[in-house]
């Protein structure tokens, strides 16, 4: 009996073994991966078919070739099979929105990506966020503990209840350790190794959705876009928008134009491009450095009790763009003066609220 599981693990990492082959063979011999070999490759990471070793060396060797959208579109696939996904509410209306934004979270610059799912939930725009913990390799804030710091706390709800607190409020945050550990048993690796490995990359368009959404994806680096849209292609998924925002996140800066791509069903060109110039709205300022989760926590409330100050500033930016961008406003004019309204008045913090006193309900229940 041992002897024939060994036999079966040994065929299982010899199968591994051929496509990290392909990928680490180096510039004249190395090969891409097909969508269909990037997803068992995924699918045997996953469920740890192929050994550490033969992941670790699979990780780098594929960030030093450089993943292709194909081959993001397979790991893509396996996501798909093994992780957990939310589920439409016939209450919300699609698409919903999925923020993609890097797991390994903040580090220089203050994310006003929590008060912009808050603002686009208030006016009915569903929203589904996803990530981990502190994180290799930037270790910066990472969301879950952005969202601790205003109340609520995504790591304490099951799946089920996440899904409960997404019907009843339009804003849902799968969390990685608890809702998709095959997928968090590969964070190690990113500290051994050092370097984002691909899977960085592909998590910025992943979808723990099963209906219709609109993801929005953050990047840094022009190719990475390329990327997107060619995964986004294979994998049939024409609603999407593009962000050069900071850190690589979803946040639109403020101390440049902003380089954004907007993509939707049936459009021509199939990615409009949208050069978003802060200045010509009277939002052009310095970035606001992030000095620690306690006094970015302080900020975001201080936004919430519409006191003006440089936060305020990027959460109104942010807000009315994708005010507009969802369609709730007709242009970004007065999707930054809605924004400002209803920062100003209270609102989004009642709704801050509101999704606090649902969550603590569950709990007590």
């Amino acid at each position: 009996m041992r002897l024939k599981i060994f036999n079966s693990v040994l065929a299982m990492s010899h199968a591994f073994r051929e496509l990290l082959k392909k990928v680490g063979s180096g510039s004249h011999t190395g090969e891409n991966l097909s969508r269909s070999e990037a997803a068992d490759a995924m699918r045997m990471m996953l469920l740890s078919e192929a050994t550490p070793a033969q992941i670790g060396a699979f990780l780098i060797a594929h960030r030093i070739k450089r993943p292709t959208g194909e081959e993001l579109a397979g790991m893509l696939d396996a996501y798909e099979q093994f992780g957990p996904k939310l589920q439409p509410c016939s209450r919300h209306q699609e698409p919903i929105i999925v923020l993609g934004t890097p797991y390994d979270g903040r580090e220089r610059t203050a994310p006003v990506t929590p008060l912009t799912a808050l603002i686009l939930t208030l006016v009915g725009q569903p929203v589904v966020m996803h990530g981990g913990d502190v994180m290799p390799t930037k270790y910066g804030v990472p969301l879950i503990h952005i969202w601790q710091g205003l109340g609520i706390n995504w790591a304490s709800l099951s799946l089920p209840q996440v899904q409960q607190v997404f019907d009843s409020t339009g804003l849902g945050f799968v969390y990685l350790p608890h809702h998709f550990p095959l997928a968090y048993g590969l964070v190690t690796y990113r500290d051994q190794i050092g370097k984002r490995p691909p899977l960085a990359t592909m998590e910025l368009i992943w979808c723990p959705y099963a209906g219709d959404a609109h993801i929005v994806s953050g990047y840094v680096h022009p190719p990475t876009e390329t990327m997107f849209q060619d995964a986004y292609a294979l994998r049939g998924q024409k609603y999407f928008t593009t962000v050069k925002g900071l850190e690589g996140s979803c946040d639109l800066p403020r101390d440049r134009t902003s380089i954004v791509g907007l993509a939707q069903p049936d459009a021509v060109p199939p990615l409009e491009r949208l050069l978003l110039h802060p200045r010509d709205y009277g939002f052009a300022g310095n970035e606001v450095p992030l000095d620690s989760l306690t006094d970015l926590v302080a900020q975001m409330h201080s936004v919430l009790e519409g006191k003006p100050s440089e936060l305020m500033s990027a959460a109104i930016w942010n807000g009315g763009f994708y005010l507009w961008r969802c369609g709730i406003c007709p242009d970004i004019k007065s999707g930054l003066a809605e924004a400002e309204n209803l920062f100003t008045s209270g609102k989004v913090a009642q709704k801050l609220a509101e999704i606090n006193q649902f969550v603590n309900s569950l709990k007590l229940a």
